[in-house]
């Protein structure tokens, strides 16, 4: 397969910590950091470095100026989930696909409106019992669906 099996896209992430520990968890699945600029953070960041670590040096990431670039460009995926906390379907009830994108916004912000229309077909949401709660980390989040997304693709479909 010529194209990573999941592909991870943070729009206008903030916290360098934040992408510095997805950064990581990607270089460890083998998958693809997109970067929606702009970021909250310059990339040569201390704490970017230090939360991804030297899996950074490993890391399969592509910066792109807008969504539109990101859109128009090969590596592009031409299906994409959003996470959001205004979703009703769950990341278990998503049937996830080799090549599909999981799409996250911003930490303090969410995802745009023009993002929750695009993508109205495909928004789903990490469950969460204690709904008291706003959401969870971004990093957190990133983490639990693509490992629901690995699992999907990889384990289950050796069964």
């Amino acid at each position: 397969m010529d194209f990573p099996y999941i592909n991870i896209v943070l729009h206008n992430p903030q916290i360098p910590q934040n992408t510095g520990n997805i950064g990581r968890m990607c270089a460890v699945l083998n998958a693809r950091l997109h970067l929606i600029h702009p970021l909250g953070f310059e990339i040569t960041d201390a704490k970017l470095k230090r939360s991804g670590m030297d899996y950074w040096k490993s890391l399969d990431v592509h910066h792109y100026q807008n969504w539109q670039e990101y859109k128009s460009s090969p590596n592009a995926s031409k299906r994409m989930w959003l996470l959001t906390t205004k979703a009703s379907k769950t990341i278990f009830e998503a049937e996830f696909q080799a090549g599909d994108a999981l799409v996250f916004g911003s930490e303090d912000r969410g995802a745009p409106d023009f993002l929750h229309e695009e993508l109205a077909d495909f928004r789903i949401t990490i469950p969460q019992p204690n709904t008291a709660m706003r959401s969870l980390n971004l990093s957190t989040s990133a983490g639990i669906a693509a490992y629901e997304m690995f699992r999907q693709i990889t384990l289950l479909k050796r069964a």
